[in-house]
Formats: C-alpha cells, structure tokens, sequence
C-alpha cells in the first residue's frame, strides 16, 4: 500500500485551478489547461492507500491523464502508470493480488513516489512556460 506525505500545491498554482475551474463552464480549456486541471484532479487518487490500483480502477480517461502528466515532463509519474497499466485488467480488491503482483506494485509505487516528489516543481515550471500571459 502507498503512503505518501500529500502533496501541498503552491498558492499560484491554487488560484490558477480556481480560475480554472471557474472559467471551464464559460469556455473550452486549452490542452495545456485540461492537462494542469488532470494532474490537480488526480494527485488525490495517486496519493490514496490504493494509489495505482485506485487509478486504474477509476472511470476517469486514463490515457488523458497519462498525456497530462507527459505534457509537464513528469516521466517519473508517467513511467509507473504504464508500467502499472495491468492493474485496470483486475477487478479484485487490491487485497486480493497475488504476492508476486503485490511486490510487483509496491516497487512500482516506490518508484512513482520519486515521481510525485518532483511534481510541484514540475507543474510550476510548467505553469510559468506555457501558461503566462
């Protein structure tokens, strides 16, 4: 199971997904907006007790989300979504993994938390290139 210290978004980065969210009713966002909006919206899920499994247990539009975080270059998040894309093919409880696909995923998500460690930095990098005026 991954447990990790949840991440604390910037207050630019806050605002910017209030604006957002405010603006997405009035018009279509733009790919680099939807992408900002994805990661904001998934952060919660990767950093759930289920982390991977949960994601892949999901409704949401995985290879969205998975270009989303692409877009910013956070390939230390991207890596372990791919490499974790069996997961959406079970549809046991987590529990129910064998040991094998287990220690599978616990070393994925070992990896993905060097991922998500570097995710601010990226998203504001990313906010400050492609999403200033």
């Amino acid at each position: 199971m991954f447990l990790q210290e949840p991440i604390e978004w910037p207050d630019k980065v806050e605002l910017l997904i209030d604006q957002l969210e405010s603006e997405a009713t009035e018009r279509d966002l733009s790919r680099e907006e939807r992408a900002l909006m994805d990661i904001y919206e998934t952060v919660p899920v990767l950093q759930s007790e289920d982390c991977l499994h949960e994601f892949w247990q999901s409704s949401i539009e995985h290879q969205r989300i998975i270009n989303s975080f692409e877009l910013i270059g956070a390939s230390g998040i991207v890596d372990p979504m791919n490499a974790s894309r069996w997961c959406g093919a079970r549809n046991d409880d987590r529990n129910d993994y064998s040991e094998s696909e287990t220690e599978y995923l616990v070393t994925i998500e070992d990896e993905l938390s060097g991922g998500m460690d570097e995710l601010v930095d990226l998203v504001l990098e990313f906010v400050e290139e492609e999403m200033s005026e």
